[in-house]
């Protein structure tokens, strides 16, 4: 099945946080990075009183269930050094199962597709480059990035580097 995941960071070597956790996804059994989009720098949402984030979004193949996947990038997030302070705070990664292809859900600890990403700029841009028709696995955005404003999203010139692919 493929899933999108949400990548972002604010903490520490940024750019090097990224490609760790993307390392770390195409070492998943069954799971391979099939896509990655180019890397955003965004302000922050919610607690504004932090660095900006580095965001990027990966479509991954995987077998894995999306409970399993979804404890893979909780613990990719521990392996990596998150700590959760508080809500919306800073943090050295953030790891988010935004879309499981064929999967609609409401749980205590997961609800898919992401209840809030299509509000958010910095989801909805690095969609836009690996969906460019608008339509990812499970939710059609097209409507909704041609609304969103875009003002704090700012596309940078980091590539992330896919070893599924090598």
């Amino acid at each position: 099945m493929r899933a999108v995941i949400g990548l972002g960071t604010n903490t520490g070597e940024r750019e090097q946080n990224l490609q760790n956790a993307v390392d770390a996804l195409s070492l998943l059994p069954g799971t391979r990075v099939a896509d990655i989009s180019s890397v955003y720098e965004t302000e922050p949402v919610g607690y504004a009183d932090q660095p900006d984030f580095l965001n990027a979004v990966c479509l991954v193949e995987t077998q894995l269930s999306p409970r399993a996947l979804l404890g893979a990038c909780l613990g990719i997030e521990a392996a990596l050094g998150r700590v959760r302070l508080f809500k919306n705070g800073p943090r050295i990664i953030d790891l988010d199962l935004l879309l499981y292809e064929g999967v609609t859900m409401q749980s205590d600890e997961l609800t898919l597709p992401h209840p809030r990403m299509g509000e958010r700029a910095f989801v909805l841009c690095p969609l836009a480059d690996i969906f460019t028709d608008g339509r990812a696995p499970g939710f059609d955005f097209g409507e909704k990035i041609n609304s969103a404003d875009k003002s704090g999203v700012k596309k940078t010139d980091y590539v992330l580097e896919n070893s599924s692919l090598e």
